[in-house]
């Protein structure tokens, strides 16, 4: 991580992203002096973990001592944040979404405006180390590209510029990647408690299955019912799933995914 000139620094949003983000850039030698939420409780408590921040009940920081605003709200939310935010000409506005385009930051008035987008998973009970999580950087123009990274490097040793194509690509192999794994990972979890069976039994293969994907390509390594063609085994697990009908479309789907991909590259890959 690099060294920078220490920045006055506020964030929009209490969840997730800010609970780690706001202590990282802290604990880099920044001042975070402002907290807004809509929820008072929820600005309240991130506010008491930062000496310095203020919790602020208005998106209005035209008279507040910031150089920096990092909106980190659900994307659903991203538009009316930044319609309501008002801030001092020559402000750093950015956003933290992976899928938001940063056009969404027009409206604020006066503001240079980037994307920070952060490849983490983060929950508020886990702690993570920013340092080697790859924060993804945006701008439309080199200046306002490089305070951006600058902001970057104090706090992740792992920092690139995307064109804003490619950050809604990354985040969409992301959406696979984490949240689509979570999911099947909650599913096995109900599989095994309908057996009465210790989901610990599970974590030698799922740390297996992983370093094996990091290193060779995994569609070239599938192993499994459906790559073989065990049509005798896929259709016995199919009725397993027939009180969970959902879960059986998915299998039935994955299975039909595998085999069309099985043994081939992603360049090599297609629908079908």
């Amino acid at each position: 991580m690099s060294t920078t000139q220490k920045k006055r620094i506020a964030f929009l949003g209490a969840g997730n992203v800010a609970w780690h983000m706001a202590p990282a850039l802290a604990a880099a030698g920044h001042e975070v002096t402002a907290i807004y939420s809509r929820s008072a409780a929820s600005r309240e408590t991130l506010a008491r973990l930062l000496p310095q921040a203020q919790p602020l009940a208005t998106p209005d920081l035209r008279t507040a001592e910031v150089d920096v605003v990092i909106i980190s709200v659900p994307d659903a939310a991203l538009a009316n944040v930044a319609a309501a935010l008002q801030v001092a000409p020559g402000t750093l506005v950015v956003h933290t979404s992976g899928s938001q385009p940063l056009t969404l930051l027009q409206p604020v008035q006066g503001a240079r405006t980037g994307v920070l987008y952060p490849l983490q998973t983060f929950s508020k009970t886990k702690p993570v180390g920013l340092a080697e999580v790859p924060l993804l950087v945006e701008a439309l123009d080199e200046d306002t590209l490089q305070q951006v990274e600058a902001l970057a490097k104090s706090i992740s040793r792992q920092v690139y510029s995307v064109k804003p194509e490619a950050r809604k690509q990354l985040h969409l192999a992301a959406v696979f990647a984490c949240n689509f794994t979570n999911h099947l990972l909650g599913i096995s979890r109900q599989l095994l408690q309908e057996a009465h069976l210790p989901v610990a039994l599970l974590q030698p293969l799922l740390q297996e299955t992983i370093a094996k994907a990091a290193q060779q390509h995994p569609f070239a390594v599938q192993t499994g019912p459906a790559v073989r063609g065990d049509e005798n085994v896929l259709q016995a697990h199919l009725h397993m799933l027939q009180q969970h009908p959902r879960y059986q479309e998915l299998y039935r789907q994955l299975s039909r995914s595998i085999q069309a991909t099985a043994g081939q590259t992603g360049s090599e890959a297609t629908e079908g």
